[in-house]
């Protein structure tokens, strides 16, 4: 097996974890190529030297392996994302800190669950993503998210106006301090914090969510992600701020943003005895007060 890790810096409590696996993976004789970057920190911070075949920073690095490894929180999964993009390689999240949503290994589990991946005991999991398409090409190659398009206001503290359409049928005026546009895997995270629905990683829609909107009727929508959503935005400014996950660009008011389902999906790998449930009810606490 030849794989590759991506990872960002880390704190003490994740030393022995880290250690642990790359020992694991050399016990296995796993080939392992590392992003650079990761790798001077392992050596100049966390004083390890793991034993590695080669080193990578660009995309087109890593087509040659089978999974890349994703070392630190739900925000370093999506930047690995970026790295996989629409090579169908699996991703491996193992969590340097709390649980997470997407990076979903735990500490404790490391072990149990790398023995489980190669004796070939899980299963493949695919995610949507959204595309953005605008005339000035914002974001260039990179214009697709695997959570969520977010459309702030920038200097002003007034709100701006959102003109959405579905499919060129106008839908509503968003007039709000910003708009989500979330996939499912993005619905537990900035659409959730602003009071979106949570949405099964199979359910095929888009989640449509103003951030403070001025109008109390106005309320989250699930649309289907095979229609195309056009955004346009006005304001008291001249530039507004987009985001693609955790990268952001900012656009003039001219440019209308248009939104679709990305023609590729990314890959994870699924545990036997894990799910998106699970995952629920120890991230969000479900059940905990005793008194349910």
């Amino acid at each position: 097996m030849r794989i590759a890790v991506f990872g960002k810096r880390f704190g003490e409590v994740f030393y022995d974890s880290c250690a642990g696996l790359f020992k694991i993976l050399k016990d296995n004789d796993v080939e392992v190529i590392i992003f650079k970057s990761f790798y001077e920190f392992l050596l100049t911070t966390v004083k390890m030297k793991p034993e590695v075949s080669g080193f990578f920073e660009e995309a087109d690095e890593i087509k040659d392996v089978d999974m890349v490894f994703s070392i630190g929180g739900d925000g370093t999964f999506l930047e690995t994302v970026t790295y996989v993009r629409d090579t169908g390689i699996p991703i491996v999240g193992i969590n340097s800190g709390r649980l997470g949503f997407l990076a979903d290994i735990s500490q404790e589990a490391i072990e149990s669950i790398l023995h489980d991946i190669f004796k070939g005991n899980f299963r493949y999991r695919e995610l949507d993503l959204l595309e953005l398409h605008t005339d000035d090409h914002l974001f260039g190659t990179r214009n697709f998210a695997l959570n969520e398009l977010a459309i702030a206001k920038r200097d002003s503290s007034s709100m701006i106006s959102i003109h959405t359409y579905i499919n060129d049928e106008f839908l509503n005026s968003y007039w709000a301090d910003g708009l989500i546009i979330a996939t499912p895997t993005g619905s537990t995270a900035y659409s959730l914090s602003v009071g979106g629905p949570i949405m099964h990683p199979d359910s095929n829609s888009f989640v449509i969510t103003p951030i403070a909107p001025h109008n109390l009727t106005v309320r989250p929508m699930v649309v289907p992600n095979d229609v195309e959503i056009t955004l346009k935005v006005e304001g008291r400014d001249n530039q507004f701020l987009a985001s693609l996950d955790s990268r952001s660009a900012v656009f003039q008011k001219s440019i209308h943003l248009k939104v679709k389902k990305a023609g590729f999906k990314v890959r994870v790998i699924d545990l036997v005895d894990h799910s998106f449930y699970t995952t629920l009810r120890n991230k969000l606490m479900w059940g905990v007060d005793k008194r349910n």
